[in-house]
């Protein structure tokens, strides 16, 4: 059957001095294409469209396009259109269409104008490639390189996906360190997806954004009059965790009255809600998490050496980021495919000037902090790749530098850790106006928290109130 025989197609007869052979030149082509008139309906539809979309030549001819393909930009976005209207191609821009089952496929096209030898517009050309091997491909290799919602490609994580299942199901507890930011909380909920208590709950509790006066009522509970305002019982996060996990997340800013009963209820796995006197049995298992040396704070009186011990039976360090900047690219990756299915916009990746920029930052917030530079440049791009221009670089004015540069002595891993938790509590108090509440709100945490961190990290505060500031 010959584009010639068909329905709108003398429009394009005159196209070229015999329509046989540009119809065999269309049947050669692999990837798949289609022609319309001025009306957007199908004229041409080569072997190549039929063998991706399933539809026959002789379904789809003389048919509007958007009524066959149904792509995700067909009826708000149409690139052919587009093109037919502004004369301006499109190229390689990946969406998706819809096969004649119904199945999605992503594909990549490019759009032309076709016009007469006198240049009157005949209609449109539109080529899409099949990306379904390309996707099976990247989602075997991303599958490869994610382990429960982790991800990351570099020999230091690698080699935690290996360990994880067998400390998942060893049954100790488990004390897991790294930076803010570094994805402890992921790799809590990994073990607890691992481990034999996946049917149970996963509960976290952050202890530094709680108050040292309601610490011990939110994990053991109450019951009604135990204090003013306790007007009926409440379960404690503890009892939520029963036949699950129990999430302790920055276990080094828990008090120090509040670590004697944590301690005695590791031990035991006995515990009292407050206001009761009969003891309640605890059958959960137990992560906790820091960022802080737990080691000084031990040395420093701050932290319980007993407490310690029994939390760090199984230890589990996650590197920072700049020490695995292999992962980068592929959390790139991965950041823009969720916000792309998440906000529903077309934004295929990240330009290799802006990806070089990404790989020359130092990163003091880790993962968390590239997940933000990442979502803010996609928030300003507006289709397409992620350039340069759209990164916030007035964020990102640290480098990388080079291991022992310079003339001083490098840092060991516990002092630049406690250099970087300084400069971020300095750089939240700056911007509060040195007031403490707000500065606290502003790091997530609570203030009694923030005064013991300005404490243990030796930071001189100046003398200024800043609380009138912000008190109206």
């Amino acid at each position: 059957m010959s584009c010639k025989d068909e329905p709108g197609a003398e429009i394009y007869v005159d196209l070229l001095h015999s329509p046989d052979r540009f119809e065999a030149i269309l049947s050669s082509i692999s990837e798949g294409v289609f022609t319309v008139d001025r009306d957007f309906r199908i004229a041409c539809f080569n072997q190549a469209a039929e063998r991706i979309t399933g539809y026959s030549r002789s379904e789809v001819l003389g048919r509007h396009c958007h009524e066959i393909l149904r792509g995700a930009i067909c009826r708000d976005a149409c690139a052919l259109r587009y093109t037919m209207e502004t004369g301006q191609p499109v190229a390689e821009l990946t969406t998706t269409i819809h096969g004649r089952g119904g199945e999605e496929v992503p594909v990549n096209i490019s759009t032309a104008v076709l016009h007469d030898e006198a240049g009157n517009l005949l209609g449109g050309v539109e080529s899409f490639r099949d990306l379904r091997l390309v996707e099976r491909l990247r989602r075997e290799i991303e599958k490869s390189y994610t382990f429960e919602d982790i991800v990351g490609k570099s020999r230091q994580m690698q080699q935690l996906f290996e360990i994880l299942p067998t400390i998942a199901n060893g049954g100790s507890n488990i004390l897991i360190l790294g930076e803010s930011g570094t994805g402890k909380e992921l790799f809590a909920r990994a073990l607890h997806q691992l481990g034999p208590r996946v049917e149970g709950p996963f509960v976290a509790v952050n202890s530094g954004a709680l108050p040292d006066t309601l610490i011990e009522s939110e994990l053991f509970g109450y019951r009604a009059g135990a204090f003013t305002g306790a007007n009926r019982d409440r379960e404690g996060r503890i009892a939520a965790a029963e036949g699950g996990t129990l999430f302790l997340d920055e276990i080094g800013d828990l008090p120090l009255a509040m670590q004697v009963k944590l301690l005695r209820f590791l031990q035991e796995k006995m515990y009292e809600p407050l206001g009761d006197s009969k003891p309640h049995q605890a059958d959960l298992s137990i992560i906790a998490a820091t960022h802080q040396p737990l080691e000084d704070l031990v040395a420093e009186k701050t932290f319980r050496e007993d407490l310690y011990y029994r939390l760090n039976v199984i230890r589990l360090e996650i590197p920072p980021l700049r020490d695995r900047m292999d992962d980068v690219p592929l959390l790139v990756d991965h950041f823009v495919a969720q916000l792309s299915v998440m906000r529903h916009k077309q934004v295929t990746s990240m330009a290799p000037e802006a990806l070089e920029v990404l790989l020359d930052y130092s990163y003091p917030g880790n993962v968390r902090e590239l997940q933000n530079i990442v979502e803010h440049a996609f928030v300003l791009c507006p289709g397409g790749a992620i350039l340069r221009r759209h990164l916030p670089l007035e964020r990102m004015s640290g480098r990388r530098a080079e291991p022992g540069s310079g003339d001083q002595a490098p840092q060991s891993p516990t002092e630049i850790q406690a250099s970087g938790e300084k400069q971020a509590i300095l750089a939240a108090l700056r911007q509060a106006g040195w007031n403490r509440q707000k500065a606290a709100d502003l790091l997530s945490i609570h203030k009694t928290t923030l005064f013991r961190r300005i404490r243990r990290l030796g930071i001189d505060l100046p003398d200024i109130d800043g609380r009138s500031r912000y008190s109206r």
